[in-house]
């Protein structure tokens, strides 16, 4: 019975997971694909540049996720990132660990 349960709580977990197209378009009405690209440096550094940056780190995405509600200047060169305070926690959360599983 155990096992059934467990099976159907990944199930369900699995379901409700938001593919990276989902994430992407979340990017992108968030404002963030305006500076930022998964692969190449725009304004602002690709989102796989960022992943490779924290890899390892245990604090990053707390870091991060201040960083983009708050803004940041100076990680990345002379270029700041303005403040995102517009966009919702969750959203900056599932971004920032979007961001953070890019290879």
């Amino acid at each position: 019975m155990k096992r059934i349960t467990l099976a159907c709580a990944v199930a369900v977990a699995a379901a409700f997971a938001l593919p990276a197209s989902a994430n992407e378009k979340l990017a992108a009405s968030s404002g963030c694909t305006s500076c930022h690209a998964i692969d190449k440096k725009l304004i602002g550094p690709a989102f796989k540049d960022v992943a490779a940056k924290y890899k390892g780190n245990k604090t990053a995405e707390a870091d991060l996720v201040k960083k983009v509600k708050g803004g940041s200047k100076g990680v990345w060169g002379d270029m700041p990132m303005p403040p995102n305070a517009h966009v919702k926690d969750e959203d900056v959360k599932t971004l920032v660990q979007w961001v953070l599983s890019q290879k």
